[in-house]
């Protein structure tokens, strides 16, 4: 018993887990788990695609993702506007699982496995799913968490993540090569995807069961029957503006450093196997960064620094690199840039910017969050894309510009973290405060 409690101690001080906190740790991880599995399954199938008559045809695509987001952004907010969070959650997993079974079919039936056409629209749909997806999972995490919960937890959740997208990687990679004793194509893929998405939703409502979602007098902590009222609460807020702008600027400088890594390593290495290794590394690099840093660093560093200080670290890091690269533009540099960004963006200032979301209410959760996480996101890859060809027109060196944009970033993160400081942090979320509380309790 004194081992047992020992080790309980110890886990405890090590994540900074609380009492009554562990299922709800558990399940939250779990989800993210399936959902990020899920999605890393398909998106090796969503490059090869995006890549089969050129990779010229990406900024297409971008551009197409971003047009199709206008439409698919009012679809969903008309969907949180007519339904309770315990049925438009779930179903909007079983609405991204029922058009991959449709994929799988298609692709299946269809001759040359419907072509390149077929291939683009997958493009199309993957970047939409993988947006929407992660966005409504963590609303659900800022609206059931309070906000010194996400400070010491968030961090754990995204290891479970992490795991997810080793794992979805690691199985295509088997599945495609036939390694793990069985061969899957495309439509293969899809469909153990698909099961995977099922398998999140049953960890969701295990999780929504904990903080009583599907209780019948809740209804002041559902998103309002307006579906525009998520875009209006970013035209009358500055600080949703303000996360506006962070996440324009970062998806931006994330396109620019794209950019500048094809390019390095297509200088680096002469043949293509000797690319792929290296971008495998960077990914091995990057995920072991991640999860060490998720594990041992972003709780500590949240609740030491604030989650003012957290958005601070990406913006100057990233201005940095591009300094970096613009004097010694080398892969070794490229390789120490890209493992830090990459890896402390998903240990730490993707947990920080979920954060944000926890004082607001359900329309700013489940509305304007997905606004931003969807069509602005895809705004600044589509932004981001094009940017060098209006650059160089302009004969601005596209190095100076990205240096510009990453300088803006800080100004917009400087100005985000006095917004976070001034207004009183949350002791419980107002959206779910009712059903913590009787959790605790019953946890105890």
């Amino acid at each position: 018993m004194t081992a047992g409690m020992t080790t309980t101690t110890r886990l405890q001080r090590l994540i900074l887990l609380r009492p009554g906190e562990g299922r709800a740790l558990g399940w939250a991880a779990a989800y993210f788990f399936f959902l990020l599995m899920a999605l890393y399954l398909l998106r090796p199938v969503r490059e090869a695609m995006g890549i089969a008559r050129g990779a010229d045809k990406l900024p297409w695509l971008m551009t197409g993702t971003m047009l199709v987001m206008l439409v698919a952004n009012p679809l969903y907010a008309a969907l949180v506007s007519r339904l309770q969070r315990r049925r438009f959650i779930p179903l909007v997993a079983h609405f991204f699982a029922a058009n991959l079974l449709l994929f799988a079919v298609l692709f299946h039936l269809l001759p040359e496995h419907g072509g390149s056409l077929l291939g683009y629209v997958f493009y199309v749909w993957l970047s939409i799913f993988n947006l929407f997806v992660v966005s409504v999972f963590w609303s659900l995490m800022a609206d059931v968490f309070s906000e010194d919960q996400g400070k010491r937890l968030f961090g754990m959740i995204s290891m479970g993540g992490t795991f997810g997208a080793v794992v979805g990687a690691a199985v295509t990679e088997g599945l495609s090569s036939g390694s793990l004793g069985l061969k899957f194509e495309a439509a293969g893929l899809m469909l153990v995807a698909a099961l995977g998405l099922q398998l999140a939703v049953f960890c969701m409502r295990r999780l929504g069961g904990l903080f009583q979602l599907s209780a019948q007098d809740q209804g002041s902590r559902e998103p309002g029957p307006d579906f525009r009222a998520g875009f209006k609460a970013i035209v009358a807020s500055r600080y949703l503006q303000a996360i506006c702008l962070y996440m324009l600027l970062f998806t931006i400088t994330s396109t620019f450093l794209y950019l500048f890594q094809g390019d390095i390593v297509a200088r680096s290495f002469a043949s293509a196997a000797e690319r792929t290794a290296a971008f495998a590394r960077l990914d091995l690099w990057v995920n072991v960064l991640t999860l060490s840093t998720q594990l041992l660093l972003t709780s500590r560093l949240l609740r030491s620094i604030g989650v003012a200080g957290v958005l601070l670290v990406l913006p100057v890091l990233t201005t940095l690199g591009l300094g970096a690269l613009a004097l010694w533009p080398s892969f070794a540099m490229l390789a120490f840039v890209q493992v830090l960004r990459r890896g402390l963006h998903y240990a730490v200032d993707r947990p920080a910017r979920e954060i944000l979301y926890i004082p607001l209410g359900p329309e700013e959760k489940y509305k304007s969050k997905a606004f931003i996480d969807t069509f602005v996101f895809r705004g600044g890859d589509f932004l981001g894309v094009w940017a060098p060809a209006f650059f160089s027109a302009l004969a601005v060196p596209v190095s100076l510009a990205a240096l510009a944009c990453s300088g803006a970033w800080v100004a917009v993160a400087a100005r985000l973290g006095r917004m976070v400081r001034r207004r009183p942090e949350t002791t419980v979320s107002s959206s779910a405060s009712a059903g913590r509380v009787e959790f605790i309790k019953e946890q105890t």
